[in-house]
């Protein structure tokens, strides 16, 4: 086969590449990229914009795809050595390098291109939205601390799409940015958890690794009451109604319980905290938000 036939996805091929990128992972990302949206819709002339809404939808899953693409083959040599990761697709082999930059480089030109249809600021942001993706997965070679770049390459998302929206900056969409930063950076301290051992034998550097387990669950916990705090003042600063409060308040509920489900000597339901609780917390406050939205009188 050649090189060029090689570098054209087929479908078995693009299965592979979404298994790769763990494409509904979108999960996590585009509630608050959508509560971002629709307040600013709110605030500009109360009206739901599809069309933009559409290009953020794009926007989020074409960077978030070339991220996690990037992320697995820079990583590619590091999850060979890692039992739990062993079996992705970059080491098992169901997807070639070549096809997995094929696939990132097609998302960033669907993501810049998604920028450049919707405001001249977007465009000029998109570039510097890239470099924490690249980032990333560099951290943990020369960082204790990696979840903090993952942090600010999440907070970028409501940003990006409260400027899609309105094509000027916001204070407000910063302070939901730093939540939602804040957030995955510290559920992901708890998923590092599962790492540990094998961190350690390779060399590859984290909380957990570096200060232990305990440490790595009190950061986190302390994450997510920064976390809750930075949700109550974004509900301050938008005057948010009372649907809304209640998705808080749901959201204080799901952090409780998570946190009651993972310990440090205790990590078996470490994935239906990270995977279940954490997708139900991006679900259920975007629910309320609209909700509150349209009480208050966002038209469809």
């Amino acid at each position: 086969m050649s090189s060029a036939s090689a570098a054209i996805p087929q479908p078995g091929r693009t299965k592979a590449f979404l298994r790769l990128v763990m494409i509904e992972h979108s999960v996590f990302a585009l509630p608050f990229a959508y509560i971002a949206s629709l307040t600013a819709m709110f605030q500009l002339d109360k009206n739901i914009h599809w069309g933009r809404l559409l290009l953020v939808t794009i926007c989020m899953v074409g960077l978030r795809t070339f991220a996690m693409a990037a992320n697995r083959i820079i990583d590619r040599e590091i999850d060979a050595r890692n039992p739990r990761t062993a079996h992705r697709e970059l080491v098992t082999g169901a997807v070639s390098v070549t096809s997995a930059w094929t696939g990132a480089l097609i998302a960033l030109v669907v993501f810049l291109g998604a920028a450049a249809l919707l405001n001249p600021l977007c465009l000029a942001l998109a570039p510097i939205a890239v470099i924490p993706m690249v980032v990333y997965p560099y951290g943990k070679r020369f960082t204790n601390f990696p979840q903090a770049i993952l942090g600010l390459a999440q907070a970028m998302g409501p940003v990006g799409a409260w400027i899609a929206i309105t094509g000027e900056w916001s204070w407000q969409a910063v302070i939901l940015g730093l939540a939602v930063g804040v957030w995955i950076g510290g559920f992901d301290l708890i998923y590092a958890c599962q790492d540990v051992e094998t961190d350690r034998e390779v060399g590859v550097m984290s909380v957990p690794a570096r200060f232990g387990i305990p440490a790595a669950i009190r950061g986190a916990r302390g994450c997510h009451l920064v976390t809750t705090a930075l949700f109550v003042w974004y509900a301050a600063a938008t005057d948010a109604g009372a649907f809304f409060w209640l998705g808080l308040a749901i959201v204080a509920g799901a952090f409780v319980y998570e946190h009651s489900i993972v310990k440090p000597h205790d990590l078996s339901r470490l994935n239906r905290a990270f995977f279940q609780v954490n997708g139900f917390i991006g679900i259920a406050l975007f629910v309320c938000a609209l909700l509150d939205l349209l009480v208050r009188g966002l038209t469809l």
